[in-house]
């Protein structure tokens, strides 16, 4: 195989020799060039071609280097343009001192797009036509672009939507990411931004920061942006970028001593991917794979497996209690007031499990039906880092009303519960708030504790939780509770009616099995009952017969 040329590795060192010595008659002293797009084209050229296609080139730079036009020429065909920082030349950079850098290895200019040839802005052209005007004529013009606009789906399920085009300014929509993906899905960008990469100037690559796909997004931009990017033509960036808030970040470390790249988001991403996998994960967030509806006989399934695993290993117990509680809850959507014995069972196997799952157990039967039962042998305390988990076990152990539980989920240290990564610290707030309170420690102690839990709530503090989770679902609860613990009848039947609203404007017509119930709500709701409160039975996604025990039975262990 013949050895590629350092420079252009594009070409073979004979090849890019051959280059050179085409171009060079065409090269001017006081000027440097870069030939890695023209070395692109003519990787995909016959090589007796050479000649008019390095013609052809100095040509078209000959001409855009003209200059001249007035203002309202600029004005009306100049555009953003992002330039690899390598094309910011001494000379160019010293006609450009307008331009920027806008994240590593790329820099913000502008272009003006005529009949043959794109020509970089000087500092006399943007006087001439004026710095704002130019800057507001360029956005317009990139606006009204067309592009191409396809989908694209990654093993693993991640989704990146590609955009290219003829033009050469493209890449240049990455810098207003946020109304691109507006006008072509209708949707926002999520809190997180997202991943995005430029290889080169007519193709740009995003995928939205929403749910735990993000990782396997971060692995295919990347080797996708490097493939293209060594591809061309137009080459512009192999980098992986983080769109957030207006600004890009790049994710890629390159090592050019030893020729390679790797990956490091900061730790501002990275708190947010680890919260979204984690999310995604126990089917907390409403994604568009969450609102397929989910097959009853393969969660029952799935739940009847773990269970039969836990008879010969523990180790499979956090996985058991989250196919139990997802059982639960998609029990629920044809049983919505939980009056049968079969959405009973999965609740009170999600009861056994999360409170072994930190406190330990002795050996128990779990059953789901009368003919499905399973001997789980004793389980010692050994209580994950897993704050969401424990919370979703105190919730099914209140709303099912298992006092001596709650007992000993309550004395598991929070210490433990705060080596959690993924969660912000307003879960954790949380929890310290109701191991407080359930453990009877005086009010003012629980109060303080609440108002922490909502002062880190705030969309400036949490900043891992996608914040319409954080405000329709996280926070729900403590709202609730607040209302609970002042013992205010009315204001807790409003909360409660905000909360159920929050809980379906959230999901929406999603058939995921967390759409069916409200749990932080319900357990919230439960308390109140059993406390005299006059709760109104009849309401969306809390169960009735949970709601007012009558469905409530023994749960052994």
């Amino acid at each position: 195989m013949a050895t590629p040329d350092a420079e252009l590795p594009m070409l073979t060192v004979a090849q890019a020799a051959q280059l050179r010595t085409l171009a060079a008659p065409h090269m001017q002293q006081d000027h440097e060039y870069s030939l890695r797009s023209l070395a692109q084209q003519c990787r995909h050229t016959p090589q007796e071609r050479w000649p008019e296609l390095v013609a052809a080139h100095f040509a078209n730079l000959a001409d855009a280097s003209a200059g001249g036009e007035d203002a309202g020429e600029l004005l009306r065909a100049a555009y953003p343009r992002l330039l690899p920082a390598e094309a910011l030349t001494p000379d160019l950079a010293g006609a450009m001192s307008y331009a920027r850098v806008v994240a590593d290895g790329l820099v913000f200019g502008y272009a003006l797009d005529g009949a043959t040839s794109v020509r970089v802005l000087t500092d006399q052209d943007v006087a001439r036509a004026g710095l704002q005007e130019l800057g507001r004529a360029a956005y317009a013009n990139l606006t009204q672009l067309p592009v191409e606009h396809a989908e694209v789906p990654l093993d693993g399920g991640a989704l990146l939507h590609s955009v290219y085009g003829d033009s050469p300014f493209v890449a240049s929509k990455a810098l207003f990411l946020s109304e691109l993906a507006r006008q072509l899905t209708g949707e926002q960008l999520p809190d997180a931004g997202a991943l995005v990469v430029v290889p080169t100037r007519h193709l740009l690559a995003y995928h939205p920061i929403a749910d735990g796909t993000v990782v396997d997004a971060v692995n295919g931009l990347a080797a996708y942006a490097f493939g293209a990017y060594e591809d061309g033509p137009g080459s512009l960036s192999p980098r992986l970028y983080w769109w957030h808030q207006g600004s890009l970040t790049s994710l890629t470390v390159i090592d050019d001593d030893a020729r390679t790249f790797s990956v490091q988001p900061p730790p501002k991403l990275l708190g947010a991917m680890k919260s979204l996998v984690g999310l995604d994960s126990a089917g907390r967030l409403a994604t568009r794979a969450a609102a397929e509806p989910p097959d009853a006989a393969e969660l029952s399934r799935t739940a009847g497996e773990s269970l039969t695993c836990l008879m010969g290993d523990p180790a499979g117990l956090r996985d058991a209690f989250r196919s139990a509680l997802a059982l639960a809850h998609a029990r629920c959507a044809t049983d919505p007031d939980a009056a049968r014995i079969d959405t009973w069972d999965p609740w009170a196997v999600a009861v056994q499990l999360g409170a072994a799952l930190f406190t330990g157990a002795d050996p128990q039967e779990c059953r789901l039906g009368e003919d499905h039962a399973w001997q789980i042998p004793a389980t010692p305390a050994d209580p994950p880092a897993d704050a969401r988990a424990w919370l979703d076990a105190f919730y099914v152990c209140v709303v099912c009303r298992q006092r001596e539980r709650l007992d000993r989920l309550c004395q598991v240290p929070l210490e433990v519960l705060r080596q959690d990564e993924s969660v912000d610290e307003y879960v954790l707030h949380w929890i310290d708030t109701l191991q407080t309170y359930w453990a009877q420690r005086p009010m003012d102690d629980v109060a303080q504790k609440l108002i922490t839990t909502m002062e880190t709530s705030a969309p400036d503090t949490a900043t891992s939780t996608p914040k319409d989770f954080v405000n329709r679902i996280d926070y729900q609860p403590v709202a609730l509770f607040h209302r609970l613990i002042t013992r205010d009848h009315d204001a807790f039947a409003e909360a409660l009616g905000e909360a159920l609203a929050h809980h379906g404007a959230y999901w929406g017509d999603s058939a995921a099995p967390r759409a069916q119930v409200a749990l932080g709500p319900l357990a919230m709701a439960s308390l109140a009952y059993d406390y005299g409160f006059p709760v109104e039975l009849k309401q969306p996604c809390l169960p009735t017969y949970l709601l007012n025990r009558e469905r409530i039975e023994v749960i052994p262990g």
